[in-house]
């Protein structure tokens, strides 16, 4: 019996040792990366995409996709800052997801659809916490459910559609760099 005891022992801190649970991203992450980003100057946001378009190729031309599939020229700005904010939140909790590919964005696509065909039906917070849960990093998720619905501090906010836009494309976008830093 005893030696059970200390070969369960002996497993369960082997097993601890080698387990890596998910990190998740912080408020923290999320107002260092906010931060950063509201103080670059142009130069540095147009190095700063360009190195994240190295980084993340596919994964940029997918976002960038959105505004000619959804036709709305207004999605772009949106979309490359919060790129740029997610990528950076990723950076600020030390997270290196690897590249995604094209092969990983079609397996996620049908998923994606499912999920988001299930969230817009159900509009409360059971769906909240799905939509949470599917992408893995809930403050990232709930930043992003804020920005797209809460007016800016100078009282601007953005039409409906465009939100809504912006927070299916983000969420997309959250999911496949967290699976991409699991990988």
């Amino acid at each position: 019996m005893l030696i059970c005891i200390l070969s369960y022992i002996f497993i369960l801190y082997t097993i601890k040792a080698t387990f890596d649970p998910m990190k998740h991203i912080e408020i923290k992450h999320i107002e260092t990366a906010l931060d950063w980003v509201d103080d670059a100057t142009d130069e540095q946001l147009e190095d700063g995409i360009t190195a994240f378009s190295e980084k993340q190729p596919v994964l940029l031309d997918y976002v960038l996709a959105a505004p000619s599939e959804y036709e709305n020229e207004a999605l772009e700005g949106y979309l490359l800052y919060y790129f740029w904010v997610i990528i950076e939140s990723f950076n600020q909790a030390g997270l290196t997801p690897v590249e995604i590919t094209e092969e990983m964005i079609e397996a996620f696509q049908p998923e994606f659809s499912t999920m988001l065909d299930a969230y817009f039906e159900q509009d409360d917070e059971e769906s909240e916490q799905m939509l949470e849960d599917f992408c893995d990093q809930p403050e990232l998720t709930r930043f992003m459910a804020m920005e797209v619905s809460t007016d800016d501090e100078d009282g601007t906010s953005m039409d409906d559609e465009t939100a809504t836009q912006l927070f299916i494309v983000t969420a997309a976008m959250i999911t496949l760099l967290n699976r991409a830093s699991q990988a």
